[in-house]
């Protein structure tokens, strides 16, 4: 069986679209209907809904589309491992989120380069509501952004690659020596987060106007105030503007030196949980930029490890 003939199928499921996958084959929609013609003759069963006044895929269609991954992604892995290391050369379009930026995203450039220097990323940090649709609408090679949740996209590849314990993060001055009042302190500050629509976003608000009502604090006396990058945040967080639902990793050192501090408030923001995702018909290029993300997160988690039990 011609694996290209596969991939073609693949490809032809997330566009819907003879002329669209043709396009992003460089084929023409004849090669593609005669590709998808002879893998069917070859199943011995239709894949595409031929009568059907919209694009379709037949009910075999459907059930084999993850089997035709399996094997695409076999094939890459393949490619991969075959592949010369020091020829392997691509314009990676990478997307990530800030939390990545200021994780593990300089280790993973740097173990990039050093195992595969021909390939050239195109970085963009952007926010995970604008990363996803870039990437399925092709624009984006590979994206690291918050994890979605119940994500059904049977086009993309997705691994979990780190989940960050978020936390309550003040100015030391700012909090007070009984436990008792810090929820008061929550409350009467604005709490700063991630951008507008985002999970963390949303999980907070709720956190707030939950502990509002259980303190009988009118809502309105309350704010969510969402920032555009987490170094506007670090930089208000130390000017005493308000409190932080940020993990605690962005504010290390500050909290190491005692500039800042923990509010004991419960209940804790959930943990912001990131993912890699990547195209089913990605090239062996992107593969390598993927496994190379994997180890990079995997190290720093491992670093980060150690670091915190020196501490204790």
């Amino acid at each position: 069986m011609n694996t290209r003939f596969v991939e073609t199928f693949l490809t032809l499921a997330r566009l819907s679209s003879f002329r669209a996958t043709a396009a992003a084959m460089h084929a023409t929609p004849a090669a593609i209907s005669l590709r998808i013609k002879t893998l069917e003759s070859e199943l011995g069963v239709e894949l595409i809904e031929r009568d059907a006044p919209e694009f379709r895929l037949t009910a075999n269609g459907e059930r084999l589309l993850a089997h035709a991954r399996t094997v695409v992604q076999a094939t890459r892995s393949l490619q991969l491992a075959a592949q010369d290391e020091t020829q392997l050369a691509t314009r990676l379009r990478l997307g990530v989120i800030e939390t990545v930026v200021h994780s593990w995203l300089p280790d993973y450039i740097r173990m990039l380069n050093l195992e595969y220097h021909r390939i050239v990323v195109d970085l963009t940090v952007d926010s995970s509501a604008v990363l996803g649709p870039r990437l399925r609408a092709g624009e984006l090679d590979l994206v690291i952004q918050v994890e979605e949740a119940g994500d059904e996209e049977t086009s993309m590849v997705s691994a979990l690659l780190a989940s960050y314990p978020v936390r309550w993060i003040a100015r030391s001055d700012l909090i007070p020596a009984s436990r008792a009042k810090h929820v008061g302190v929550l409350l009467s500050k604005p709490v700063l987060t991630f951008g507008r629509g985002t999970a963390p976003q949303i999980a907070v608000e709720a956190i707030v106007q939950t502990l509002a009502r259980r303190a009988g604090v009118p809502l309105a006396d309350t704010q969510v105030t969402c920032m555009p990058s987490v170094a506007v945040i670090v930089k208000l967080l130390r000017d005493g503007y308000g409190i932080a639902a940020v993990p605690a990793l962005f504010v290390e050192p500050y909290l190491t030196s005692g500039e800042l501090g923990h509010l004991q408030v419960r209940p804790l923001p959930p943990a912001i949980n990131v993912a890699m995702y990547y195209r089913d018909d990605a090239d062996v290029g992107v593969l390598a930029a993927a496994r190379v993300a994997r180890n990079a997160c995997e190290q720093y988690a491992r670093a980060m490890g150690r670091q915190l039990i020196a501490k204790r």
